[in-house]
Protein backbone atom coordinates (compact mmCIF):
# COMPACT_ATOMS: atom_id res chain seq x y z
CA UNK A 1 0.00 0.00 0.00
CA UNK A 2 1.59 2.91 -0.68
CA UNK A 3 1.27 6.23 1.44
CA UNK A 4 -1.52 8.14 -0.78
CA UNK A 5 -3.74 4.37 -0.24
CA UNK A 6 -2.71 4.75 3.51
CA UNK A 7 -3.55 7.88 3.52
CA UNK A 8 -6.80 7.47 2.52
CA UNK A 9 -7.75 4.27 4.04
CA UNK A 10 -6.95 6.19 7.60
CA UNK A 11 -9.76 9.22 6.42
CA UNK A 12 -12.03 6.22 5.64
CA UNK A 13 -11.43 4.82 9.39
CA UNK A 14 -12.07 8.07 11.05
CA UNK A 15 -15.02 8.68 9.16
CA UNK A 16 -16.48 5.29 9.72
CA UNK A 17 -15.24 5.04 13.66
CA UNK A 18 -17.40 8.57 14.24
CA UNK A 19 -20.64 7.78 12.14
CA UNK A 20 -23.96 7.22 13.74
CA UNK A 21 -24.04 3.70 13.28
CA UNK A 22 -19.85 2.47 12.87
CA UNK A 23 -19.64 -0.75 10.80
CA UNK A 24 -17.49 -3.04 12.50
CA UNK A 25 -16.88 -5.25 9.76
CA UNK A 26 -15.33 -2.55 7.70
CA UNK A 27 -13.32 -1.49 10.56
CA UNK A 28 -11.68 -4.72 11.30
CA UNK A 29 -10.88 -5.13 7.42
CA UNK A 30 -9.52 -1.28 6.90
CA UNK A 31 -7.13 -2.38 10.38
CA UNK A 32 -6.25 -5.47 8.00
CA UNK A 33 -5.36 -3.07 5.31
CA UNK A 34 -2.68 -1.51 7.51
CA UNK A 35 -0.87 -4.78 8.09
CA UNK A 36 -1.54 -6.48 4.12
CA UNK A 37 -0.46 -4.15 1.22
CA UNK A 38 -1.82 -6.12 -0.69
CA UNK A 39 -5.50 -6.55 0.50
CA UNK A 40 -7.13 -3.69 -1.09
CA UNK A 41 -10.62 -2.39 -2.08
CA UNK A 42 -10.96 -5.95 -4.23
CA UNK A 43 -10.26 -7.68 -0.77
CA UNK A 44 -12.50 -5.69 1.65
CA UNK A 45 -15.23 -6.26 -0.76
CA UNK A 46 -14.43 -9.85 -1.11
CA UNK A 47 -14.62 -10.17 2.95
CA UNK A 48 -17.89 -7.68 3.36
CA UNK A 49 -19.07 -10.96 0.65
CA UNK A 50 -18.16 -13.85 2.85
CA UNK A 51 -19.99 -12.94 5.79
CA UNK A 52 -23.11 -12.09 3.33
CA UNK A 53 -22.27 -15.40 2.23
CA UNK A 54 -22.30 -17.26 6.03
CA UNK A 55 -24.97 -15.26 6.91
CA UNK A 56 -27.37 -17.10 4.27
CA UNK A 57 -26.36 -20.84 5.31
CA UNK A 58 -28.52 -19.76 8.50
CA UNK A 59 -32.23 -21.12 8.60
CA UNK A 60 -35.29 -18.90 8.82
CA UNK A 61 -37.62 -18.26 11.23
CA UNK A 62 -35.72 -18.06 14.24
CA UNK A 63 -36.52 -15.90 17.20
CA UNK A 64 -35.07 -17.19 21.09
CA UNK A 65 -31.58 -16.15 21.73
CA UNK A 66 -30.71 -19.29 22.69
CA UNK A 67 -31.88 -20.70 19.16
CA UNK A 68 -29.60 -18.26 17.49
CA UNK A 69 -26.63 -19.05 19.43
CA UNK A 70 -26.89 -22.43 18.64
CA UNK A 71 -27.65 -21.80 15.17
CA UNK A 72 -24.05 -19.98 14.93
CA UNK A 73 -22.62 -22.76 16.40
CA UNK A 74 -23.65 -25.15 13.97
CA UNK A 75 -23.01 -23.10 11.03
CA UNK A 76 -19.99 -21.33 12.36
CA UNK A 77 -18.22 -23.76 14.53
CA UNK A 78 -19.30 -26.90 13.33
CA UNK A 79 -19.70 -26.80 9.30
CA UNK A 80 -17.20 -24.12 8.71
CA UNK A 81 -14.87 -24.88 11.82
CA UNK A 82 -14.08 -21.13 13.21
CA UNK A 83 -12.36 -21.66 16.36
CA UNK A 84 -9.04 -20.58 18.29
CA UNK A 85 -6.01 -22.48 19.72
CA UNK A 86 -3.20 -21.55 22.15
CA UNK A 87 -1.47 -21.13 19.04
CA UNK A 88 -3.37 -18.72 17.75
CA UNK A 89 -2.62 -16.12 20.33
CA UNK A 90 1.08 -16.13 18.47
CA UNK A 91 0.02 -14.72 14.92
CA UNK A 92 -0.68 -11.35 13.82
CA UNK A 93 -3.62 -12.93 11.43
CA UNK A 94 -5.15 -13.94 14.40
CA UNK A 95 -5.72 -10.36 14.67
CA UNK A 96 -7.20 -9.71 10.76
CA UNK A 97 -10.64 -10.11 10.16
CA UNK A 98 -9.77 -11.12 6.74
CA UNK A 99 -7.27 -13.53 7.55
CA UNK A 100 -9.25 -14.83 10.22
CA UNK A 101 -12.35 -15.10 7.51
CA UNK A 102 -9.68 -17.05 5.44
CA UNK A 103 -8.34 -19.51 8.15
CA UNK A 104 -10.91 -20.43 10.14
CA UNK A 105 -8.52 -19.42 13.29
CA UNK A 106 -8.21 -15.99 15.70
CA UNK A 107 -8.31 -14.57 18.72
CA UNK A 108 -11.89 -14.49 20.95
CA UNK A 109 -12.72 -11.02 20.04
CA UNK A 110 -11.89 -11.08 15.92
CA UNK A 111 -14.20 -15.02 16.04
CA UNK A 112 -16.44 -12.71 18.08
CA UNK A 113 -16.61 -10.07 15.33
CA UNK A 114 -17.25 -12.64 12.85
CA UNK A 115 -19.90 -14.36 14.49
CA UNK A 116 -21.37 -10.41 15.67
CA UNK A 117 -21.90 -9.77 11.78
CA UNK A 118 -22.69 -12.99 10.29
CA UNK A 119 -25.82 -13.27 13.29
CA UNK A 120 -26.05 -9.18 12.56
CA UNK A 121 -26.64 -9.60 9.22
CA UNK A 122 -29.33 -12.59 9.41
CA UNK A 123 -31.27 -10.02 11.36
CA UNK A 124 -30.30 -11.79 14.92
CA UNK A 125 -30.24 -10.06 18.50
CA UNK A 126 -26.22 -10.20 19.21
CA UNK A 127 -23.76 -8.24 20.56
CA UNK A 128 -20.11 -8.18 21.77
CA UNK A 129 -19.45 -8.75 25.46
CA UNK A 130 -15.75 -7.73 26.78
CA UNK A 131 -15.29 -9.80 29.46
CA UNK A 132 -11.62 -9.21 31.11
CA UNK A 133 -9.53 -11.50 29.74
CA UNK A 134 -11.77 -13.20 27.02
CA UNK A 135 -14.27 -11.73 24.20
CA UNK A 136 -17.55 -13.44 24.31
CA UNK A 137 -20.99 -12.87 22.10
CA UNK A 138 -24.13 -12.27 23.66
CA UNK A 139 -27.73 -13.04 22.08
CA UNK A 140 -30.79 -11.70 23.18
CA UNK A 141 -31.95 -7.81 23.50
CA UNK A 142 -29.90 -6.08 26.69
CA UNK A 143 -32.59 -5.01 28.51
CA UNK A 144 -34.38 -8.45 28.91
CA UNK A 145 -34.04 -10.67 32.02
CA UNK A 146 -31.32 -12.13 32.21
CA UNK A 147 -32.93 -15.38 32.11
CA UNK A 148 -33.70 -14.40 28.45
CA UNK A 149 -29.70 -13.45 27.09
CA UNK A 150 -27.54 -16.24 26.50
CA UNK A 151 -24.03 -16.28 25.74
CA UNK A 152 -21.80 -17.99 23.57
CA UNK A 153 -17.89 -18.55 23.17
CA UNK A 154 -16.74 -18.74 20.10
CA UNK A 155 -13.18 -19.63 20.65
CA UNK A 156 -14.43 -22.78 22.04
CA UNK A 157 -16.81 -23.01 18.60
CA UNK A 158 -19.77 -21.45 20.00
CA UNK A 159 -20.07 -22.88 23.39
CA UNK A 160 -22.72 -21.71 25.25
CA UNK A 161 -21.89 -20.41 28.56
CA UNK A 162 -23.89 -20.49 31.75
CA UNK A 163 -23.49 -17.70 34.24
CA UNK A 164 -20.81 -19.85 36.57
CA UNK A 165 -19.11 -19.49 33.07
CA UNK A 166 -18.84 -16.36 32.97
CA UNK A 167 -17.97 -15.87 35.74
CA UNK A 168 -15.05 -19.01 36.13
CA UNK A 169 -13.25 -17.00 33.05
CA UNK A 170 -13.16 -13.39 34.66
CA UNK A 171 -12.20 -15.63 37.87
CA UNK A 172 -9.36 -16.68 35.85
CA UNK A 173 -8.63 -13.30 34.60
CA UNK A 174 -8.98 -11.17 37.39
CA UNK A 175 -9.19 -12.96 40.31
CA UNK A 176 -12.47 -11.34 40.79
CA UNK A 177 -16.04 -12.12 40.87
CA UNK A 178 -17.99 -10.78 37.50
CA UNK A 179 -19.16 -7.70 37.67
CA UNK A 180 -22.68 -8.06 36.03
CA UNK A 181 -21.32 -4.17 34.06
CA UNK A 182 -19.51 -5.95 32.02
CA UNK A 183 -21.86 -7.82 30.57
CA UNK A 184 -22.88 -4.62 28.90
CA UNK A 185 -22.91 -4.47 25.11
CA UNK A 186 -19.22 -3.33 23.85
CA UNK A 187 -19.60 -0.64 20.62
CA UNK A 188 -17.55 -0.84 17.57
CA UNK A 189 -15.15 1.60 18.86
CA UNK A 190 -14.86 -0.16 22.16
CA UNK A 191 -14.31 -3.52 20.12
CA UNK A 192 -11.77 -2.12 17.71
CA UNK A 193 -9.62 -0.31 20.54
CA UNK A 194 -9.28 -3.96 21.86
CA UNK A 195 -7.87 -5.30 18.80
CA UNK A 196 -5.82 -2.84 18.47
CA UNK A 197 -4.46 -3.30 21.87
CA UNK A 198 -3.84 -6.71 21.27
CA UNK A 199 -2.06 -6.01 17.85
CA UNK A 200 0.25 -3.44 19.39
CA UNK A 201 1.22 -6.35 22.66
CA UNK A 202 1.80 -8.28 19.77
CA UNK A 203 4.21 -6.42 18.51
CA UNK A 204 5.59 -4.90 21.74
CA UNK A 205 7.10 -8.51 22.29
CA UNK A 206 8.63 -8.44 18.72
CA UNK A 207 11.12 -5.44 18.92
CA UNK A 208 11.74 -5.56 15.04
CA UNK A 209 8.05 -5.04 14.50
CA UNK A 210 7.82 -1.67 15.49
CA UNK A 211 5.92 -0.83 12.30
CA UNK A 212 3.43 -2.76 13.41
CA UNK A 213 3.27 -1.07 16.76
CA UNK A 214 3.51 2.16 15.14
CA UNK A 215 0.41 2.01 12.90
CA UNK A 216 -1.44 0.36 15.86
CA UNK A 217 -1.44 3.24 18.08
CA UNK A 218 -1.99 5.44 15.48
CA UNK A 219 -5.45 4.39 14.22
CA UNK A 220 -5.63 4.06 17.77
CA UNK A 221 -5.52 7.44 18.04
CA UNK A 222 -8.16 8.13 15.70
CA UNK A 223 -11.03 6.55 17.59
CA UNK A 224 -13.28 8.75 19.49
CA UNK A 225 -12.27 7.42 22.69
CA UNK A 226 -8.69 6.17 23.37
CA UNK A 227 -5.95 6.31 26.35
CA UNK A 228 -4.19 9.63 26.52
CA UNK A 229 -0.93 7.97 26.98
CA UNK A 230 -0.60 6.82 23.30
CA UNK A 231 0.65 10.10 22.74
CA UNK A 232 3.49 9.27 24.34
CA UNK A 233 3.87 6.28 23.61
CA UNK A 234 4.02 7.16 19.63
CA UNK A 235 6.36 9.67 20.01
CA UNK A 236 8.85 7.03 22.15
CA UNK A 237 8.55 4.57 18.71
CA UNK A 238 9.00 7.31 16.79
CA UNK A 239 12.63 8.15 18.57
CA UNK A 240 12.83 4.51 18.77
CA UNK A 241 12.85 4.08 15.01
CA UNK A 242 15.10 6.84 14.44
CA UNK A 243 13.00 10.00 13.84
CA UNK A 244 14.47 11.73 16.50
CA UNK A 245 13.21 15.65 16.06
CA UNK A 246 9.44 14.49 15.34
CA UNK A 247 9.63 12.06 18.46
CA UNK A 248 11.01 14.92 20.46
CA UNK A 249 8.79 17.59 19.43
CA UNK A 250 5.31 14.78 20.32
CA UNK A 251 6.98 14.52 23.47
CA UNK A 252 6.81 17.79 24.24
CA UNK A 253 3.09 18.38 23.12
CA UNK A 254 2.47 15.85 26.02
CA UNK A 255 4.08 17.16 28.12
CA UNK A 256 2.64 20.18 28.13
CA UNK A 257 -0.97 18.24 28.19
CA UNK A 258 0.20 16.33 31.34
CA UNK A 259 1.92 19.14 33.08
CA UNK A 260 -0.92 20.53 34.76
CA UNK A 261 -2.17 17.25 36.60
CA UNK A 262 1.02 15.61 36.65
CA UNK A 263 4.17 18.00 36.81
CA UNK A 264 6.96 15.87 37.85
CA UNK A 265 5.97 13.51 34.69
CA UNK A 266 5.89 16.00 32.50
CA UNK A 267 9.45 17.15 33.71
CA UNK A 268 10.29 13.58 33.35
CA UNK A 269 9.53 13.40 29.39
CA UNK A 270 10.61 16.73 28.84
CA UNK A 271 13.98 15.30 29.37
CA UNK A 272 13.39 12.85 27.19
CA UNK A 273 12.78 15.10 24.40
CA UNK A 274 16.09 16.49 25.05
CA UNK A 275 17.90 13.31 25.12
CA UNK A 276 15.64 12.89 21.76
CA UNK A 277 16.79 16.05 20.48
CA UNK A 278 20.74 15.59 21.33
CA UNK A 279 20.78 12.12 19.46
CA UNK A 280 21.26 14.42 16.03
CA UNK A 281 24.54 15.64 17.38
Amino acid sequence: MDEEDSTGRRAQFADEVRSARPDLALLCLLVGAEADPLLGRHGIDAAQIELDRLAGLLPFGITRARDWAQALAEVLGVRNGFRGSAGDYRRLESSLLHEVLHRRRGLPILLSVVWIEVARRAGAPVYGVALPGHFVVGFGHPSDPPERQVLADPFDGGRLLTGEDAGLMVAGATGAPLDPATLAPADPPAIVLRILHNIRAWAAARPERTDVQLWAIELSLLLPAHPARLRYERARLLVERGEFLRGAAEMEEYAEVVAAVEPDTAETIRGRARSARAMLN
